[in-house]
């Protein structure tokens, strides 16, 4: 089983990133995936879900601002950040499950700062 995230970096407030998590080693079609994130010095947060039939879950702080999405051809889960806060500095992570407890990979750090 693997996951390797992209996409992250230094982005202003207001700003937009959009994060890539390919999987490999697990059936990625019949999966809920999830993204998390951690903040220096405070715990994994649930950040989005996707089940295997598009049904998609936001935390209420991402609602409006995130889209989480999927494609099963390519094994590869995206989430879709826009307005972004210096609150949404964290490293991201994509997790196998529908919580953020799953396997997950190395993670991407996104950095929001003017």
């Amino acid at each position: 089983v693997q996951l390797v995230e992209s996409g992250g970096g230094l982005v202003q407030p207001g700003g937009s990133l959009r994060l890539s998590c390919a999987a490999s080693g697990f059936t990625f079609s019949r999966s809920a995936m999830t993204w998390a994130r951690q903040a220096p010095g405070k715990g994994l947060e649930w950040v989005s879900n996707i089940y295997s039939d598009g049904r998609t879950n936001y935390a209420d702080s991402m609602k409006g601002r995130f889209t989480i999405s999927r494609d099963n051809a390519k094994s590869t889960v995206y989430l879709q950040m826009n307005n972004l806060k210096p609150e949404d500095t964290a490293v991201y992570y994509c997790t196998i499950g529908p919580t953020r407890w799953g396997t997950r990979g190395q993670g991407t750090q996104v950095t929001v700062s003017s």
